[in-house]
């Protein structure tokens, strides 16, 4: 997997479109000026989120003795859910269920929706797939993040564009991209667990 492609990977799996109607819901009763900031607060937050996992993702494995097949079947599994829960959302909460009361701040915004569990574990399996390309991950989830980052700052602009029908489509669009995604990983780990089984 090329740097562009895991950038891709990791902004779909980011899911910014079906992240921006919840981001506008939880700051509508913030002034305008204050949700700017907010949300740059809350892309930091998960952006530190994603450079510990990066960083310490490949001694968090070796302390636990996890290997490269029970990772890439475990993040194939929880993208799987993520996926089909953008394909059919549940009726309220969106991707990520009830948000918590109260004011927001790190959850629900910076985790789980942008740096989510599925986010996470991709980062950890393309360290363990090959950790010597650790600053090719690094572009890939910073791009990915930048990306996610100018679609957040400038919500209100795409909301208005594609309008809430629009967002939908594109979101069940990234869910059946990340189903596909999502069953080659699993089936890529089942693989590697045989060859080396036998």
């Amino acid at each position: 997997m090329d740097v562009t492609s895991a950038a891709i990977l990791l902004f779909l799996i980011m899911d910014p479109i079906g992240n921006l109607p919840v981001f506008l819901s939880l700051l509508r009763e913030e002034p305008p000026h204050h949700r700017f900031w907010i949300t740059v607060r809350e892309l930091l937050f998960a952006y530190a989120v994603l450079l510990v996992f990066l960083f310490a993702g490949q001694g968090f494995l070796d302390v636990f003795s996890l290997q490269q097949e029970s990772v890439s079947i475990a993040a194939g599994i929880v993208l799987f859910l993520i996926a089909v829960r953008m394909i059919f959302p549940p009726p309220r909460g969106g991707i990520m269920g009830e948000t918590p009361p109260g004011g927001v701040f790190f959850v629900p915004m910076a985790v789980p929706l942008i740096a989510g569990p599925s986010t996470l574990a991709t980062l950890l399996l393309m360290v363990r797939q090959d950790p010597s390309r650790f600053y090719d991950w690094f572009a890939a989830m910073t791009m990915a993040w930048a990306g996610t980052t100018v679609i957040l700052l400038f919500g209100g602009v795409f909301y208005r564009l594609l309008r809430e029908r629009g967002l939908i489509a594109l979101e069940r669009l990234m869910g059946m991209i990340l189903v596909a995604i999502s069953v080659q990983m699993v089936m890529n780990g089942v693989a590697d667990f045989l060859d080396k089984a036998h």
